[in-house]
């Protein structure tokens, strides 16, 4: 363990003044012995070195050690980071210095693409991360109209509540929980005026300003206070008991593609998205999930001795989070994939230079998206995700 010139121990509560570090409790699951194991963990913000230490039995885990895959925004309470293959998810502040310096503004709030908005993803989650906010969840769905009525029943009373209900039960919406300073605020700025007349008066770069419509057809939702937020986030991805609203998965002329936990942090989605709706493919349904080794495995299992990569893609695939599409189009396996291109980025930037690995891609492992190889494998590969993962 890292010892403090005054000699103090970096695993106590309070950081050395010549050390300055962030602190998180954390925890892990073990899959070989079934058991969730705590650790604290310490970022070293000045050589970006990370150490941790367990809980349990009081001995430090790992020793600091430069690591580059995390940064400080990807440090706050309810996040995961991957350290070393482990995906830790961060439960807690070690001390008071960290929740004073990382966590006095952090907020969630609900945003949902209303059905007139929902081609645009690609250009709305991009504003979002340009906004400085991260998407932490994201979920297609289809209200029913009941499920429209319990979600506006604050308006049961207005004149447009019919109207609304009606509208935003009328096609998929995309419904996603945003992370980040004063988010409740930030978001419904990048959102704009209500009326989307205003809008475009007032806030012609704002959301509404640019995709809506009118005061009902207005692109977007956001949470109005932190109350409401909390609310809201529960209806659509409940923390206790039951689902939430269904995905809008179709299981037929599909296939599946994922875009990969580097792009999501690598700030891609969105014009990820935005390629795949530009040239002509359906996105007819979306999730983000957070794969643990075992499901990555699984789900890779085909590649497993086929590829000599295997081993780093599964590490890559349950390195953070990823966003499963269900890609609906005549020939969808042949089509979406030739649209991918190469899976070494690199050869793809020769031959095919406009795909998205070419333009998105790193290397064969973080190469931006899996994309379904084997036409009889996209049904397959999308229910994976869609009907036994989304549980």
């Amino acid at each position: 363990m890292s010892v403090c010139p005054e000699g103090q121990s970096a695993a106590v509560v309070t950081p050395c003044p010549s050390m300055r570090r962030f602190a998180f409790l954390a925890e892990w699951y073990d899959p070989s012995a079934a058991l969730l194991r705590r650790y604290q963990l310490l970022y070293y913000p000045k050589d970006g070195s990370v150490e941790m230490f367990d809980m349990k039995n009081q001995r430090t885990f790992l020793r600091r050690t430069k690591f580059d895959e995390i940064h400080p925004e990807d440090l706050f309470v309810g996040n995961r980071v991957n350290v070393f293959s482990r995906q830790l998810n961060l439960i807690g502040y070690g001390d008071q210095y960290t929740a004073n310096k990382l966590g006095s503004k952090k907020e969630r709030t609900l945003a949902m693409i209303k059905p007139d908005a929902v081609t645009k993803v690609g250009d709305i989650i991009q504003m979002i991360y340009d906004a400085n906010l991260i998407v932490t969840k994201a979920k297609m769905t289809k209200l029913t109209w009941k499920q429209a009525v319990d979600f506006y029943t604050e308006h049961q009373s207005k004149s447009f509540f019919n109207n609304l209900v009606q509208f935003v039960s009328s096609g998929p919406v995309i419904a996603m929980e945003l992370m980040g300073d004063e988010a409740v605020y930030t978001w419904r700025k990048v959102l704009g005026p209500t009326d989307s007349g205003v809008a475009q008066k007032d806030a012609a770069n704002s959301l509404r300003g640019q995709f809506g419509t009118d005061g009902t057809k207005n692109a977007g939702h956001g949470s109005d206070s932190l109350a409401s937020a909390a609310r809201e986030l529960e209806f659509f991805f409940p923390s206790t008991t039951g689902h939430g609203p269904s995905n809008t998965a179709m299981y037929s002329d599909c296939t599946c593609s994922i875009i990969k936990p580097h792009a999501i942090s690598e700030v891609l989605t969105g014009k990820i998205l935005k390629s795949i709706i530009e040239n002509g493919f359906e996105i007819s349904a979306l999730q983000m999930f957070n794969m643990d080794r075992v499901n990555a495995e699984e789900f890779l299992e085909v590649y497993k001795g086929v590829v000599a990569e295997y081993t780093n893609m599964v590490d890559e695939l349950c390195s953070g989070p990823c966003m499963a599409l269900e890609i609906h189009a005549t020939d969808s396996p042949r089509t979406f994939r030739e649209f991918c291109g190469p899976a070494d980025p690199e050869i793809a930037r020769h031959l095919r230079p406009t795909t998205l690995r070419a333009l998105y891609g790193k290397n064969k492992v973080q190469n931006a998206v899996h994309c379904t190889d084997l036409p009889e494998d996209g049904i397959l590969e999308v229910q994976y995700f869609f009907k036994i993962l989304d549980v």
